[in-house]
């Protein structure tokens, strides 16, 4: 509910107040703004969790280091565009690498690879569709791996 309805709220509020001129954001500047308030949204939904609710302190760690790859993708977007598509799925690859070591039983293999595959299938979709060149997608993954990666050692 939190990851997906309030951001696609905030987008089409913005869209109908003509802060954007469509929903998917092609035009650089029109990034900055929502992509704040997403972040927003994350930073709060992560400090609700760690200050009002009883959940599991691994679980807040994985929300304070997604909350870091939406802050750092508004940030970046201020000055450059990258896919953030790419930026989230090897931000997912960098948190899952580290748990595949610790996993004893080999249980996240599969969904590993099956994040990877997926990763490929939408930055080539992203090509196809002339949403991003091939030095954004670069980007936007090695963004995401590296604070995913990062996080995953800082923080556990």
């Amino acid at each position: 509910m939190v990851t997906f309805a309030l951001p696609a709220f905030n987008l089409i509020t913005f869209r109908y107040f003509g802060n954007i001129s469509s929903l998917e954001l092609r035009n650089h500047k029109e990034r900055v703004l929502p992509f704040f308030f997403i972040a927003l949204i994350y930073i709060l939904v992560t400090g609700l969790f760690y200050y009002k609710l009883p959940i599991s302190g691994n679980f807040i760690k994985l929300m304070i280091i997604v909350s870091t790859l939406v802050l750092v993708s508004a940030i970046v977007t201020v000055f450059y565009k990258i896919s953030i598509h790419s930026l989230a799925l090897w931000g997912g690859i960098g948190i899952l690498l580290p748990l595949n070591k610790v996993v004893d039983n080999g249980a996240l293999l599969w969904p590993t690879i099956g994040v990877i595959f997926s990763a490929g299938l939408v930055m080539s979709s992203r090509l196809l569709l002339n949403a991003h060149v091939p030095r954004e997608i670069l980007l936007g993954s090695l963004l995401g791996f590296a604070l995913g990666f990062g996080g995953m050692i800082v923080l556990f």
